[in-house]
């Protein structure tokens, strides 16, 4: 498998757009795992080594909760004369959440279920191959062998060494194609450092909007996002700008967007890489920018969080609120990480095959203001007209689940999450958030095998041992 079409598949679709908001739908979703727990247990699996399979359920529309009946009517072309006045009701079997765990003993079997695809991971074989054998049984099933793409996402792994890799090159490729900068130059940088973006880089005439409305700038945004939340957090503070300008983009936006795919257009071959550490813990890193958004005058905020050497969960957002100092910014930045520390903590204490996650989960954070304000429960005379909501981390601290720690400015992996950097600060950033370039042993044996093949046609031949010392 290579990213592309394996298999065409006719779906029927129900007329959703046919609903009326509070009279004839609540909810529309479909059952399935938030792309961070996949991120967690895969990172956990290339620390175990365990195995990970795939299968898709050929009809998993089939298998979702409803609390009530639906009915559509026949699709046209398909109507049968002797029923022709009828409706079609829609049968189904109950669903349960979407993340499984199996223990006995010492085997442990993890199942991800998103909406048709589902993963299969655990450490003892005969195991996965009964979990596999009852799905079989109960529903319409395809095995698909060992993981290679989850949700046009690249699984690459090197089980000598540990590592496993997501990788989005061939999706990169197609948006790269679908808005015609696969021949651009190369970014370096996906905002360029000092680049500001505000309203006032809007459309101020009807020719500019009528210009504008041909670009196809929300869908590049869509396009881009996917990207952002599957593999690629060193996107994320140059989206979250430029996303905010989508109902009347400028011209300015619009080079901003095209930084953007430059830079994937140099990047799209790069992994998320996870491996290396000796001991699975889960660290946490939090920043803010003061005041960066123009129009409105509110800091940015940014948290990541790493387990085995790479990013598992990350955020760059706006704040609801205008901070009026750099120590409030970060307040309510570390609050926020704080309560995506929770969410991890519980998980994965439910997935019990990390010991370390009973401890304080470690969260860093470069202002000592900041960490002051959460460590100390008495009201300062800077922080009373902080929102309440955001001193649950006061709370959250004093129960242990979370530990907030002090780190370098230099040394905050959050910090890209926040602010366009310079190239160097960029690059190494990026790399602690484990994005990388990986040597993949195919491509090694590949250019083994045709090495050799060149020596026996005589189109090279092999150094001398002088020349591999000069070398």
């Amino acid at each position: 498998m290579d990213g592309n079409v394996q298999t065409y598949k006719g779906r029927l679709v129900a007329k959703g757009y046919r609903q009326i908001h509070g009279i004839d739908y609540d909810e529309t979703f479909s059952p399935g795992a938030m792309f961070k727990s996949i991120r967690i247990l895969l990172a956990i699996a290339a620390f175990h080594d365990y195995e990970i399979w795939q299968m898709d359920v050929k009809t998993a529309f089939l298998n979702g909760k409803l609390e009530e009946d639906v009915y559509m009517t026949q699709p046209e072309g398909f109507v049968t004369p002797e029923n022709a006045g009828k409706v079609c009701k829609l049968q189904r079997n109950e669903d349960e959440p979407c993340v499984y765990k199996k223990f006995s003993g010492s085997i442990v079997s993890f199942l991800i279920l998103y909406v048709d695809d589902i993963l299969i991971i655990g450490n003892d074989i005969p195991t996965l191959q009964s979990v596999k054998a009852w799905l079989s049984s109960c529903f319409s099933m395809k095995d698909l062998g060992a993981a290679a793409y989850i949700l046009g996402v690249k699984i690459y792994r090197d089980r000598s060494r540990r590592l496993l890799g997501l990788s989005q090159s061939t999706y990169i490729d197609k948006v790269l194609k679908r808005f015609n900068m696969e021949a651009s130059k190369k970014g370096f940088l996906p905002m360029t450092h000092g680049i500001s973006l505000s309203k006032e880089m809007c459309p101020s005439t009807s020719q500019e909007r009528e210009r504008m409305s041909q670009i196809p700038y929300a869908s590049a945004i869509g396009s881009i996002m996917y990207a952002m939340i599957c593999t690629r957090p060193d996107l994320s503070y140059a989206l979250s700008m430029t996303s905010r300008y989508q109902a009347n983009p400028g011209e300015g936006h619009w080079v901003a967007v095209k930084n953007i795919l430059k830079y994937l257009r140099r990047t799209k071959d790069v992994f998320l890489v996870y491996e290396g550490e000796e001991q699975l813990s889960i660290k946490g890193y939090t920043d803010a920018s003061f005041q960066t958004d123009k129009d409105d005058s509110r800091s940015q905020s940014g948290f990541v969080f790493r387990l085995n050497g790479g990013a598992v969960s990350w955020k760059s957002s706006k704040q609801d609120t205008v901070a009026d100092s750099t120590t409030e910014a970060e307040y309510i930045a570390a609050s926020e990480a704080a309560k995506e520390a929770v969410w991890i903590k519980n998980f994965v204490i439910e997935l019990g095959v990390v010991p370390s996650i009973s401890d304080a989960l470690e969260l860093y954070c470069d202002n000592n203001g900041a960490i002051a304000q959460a460590k100390e429960p008495r009201s300062h005379q800077r922080s009373k007209h902080i929102l309440r909501h955001f001193h649950l981390i006061r709370e959250i601290v004093d129960r242990g689940d979370v530990e907030i720690c002090k780190v370098h400015t230099d040394d905050n992996i959050a910090d890209p999450l926040t602010k366009p950097l310079s190239q160097q600060k960029h690059d190494r950033h990026t790399e602690s958030l484990g994005i990388r370039y990986v040597i993949c042993r195919e491509l090694i044996d590949l250019g083994r095998t045709q090495r050799q093949q060149d020596l026996k046609e005589g189109s090279c031949t092999e150094a001398t041992p002088s020349e591999k010392t000069q070398k």
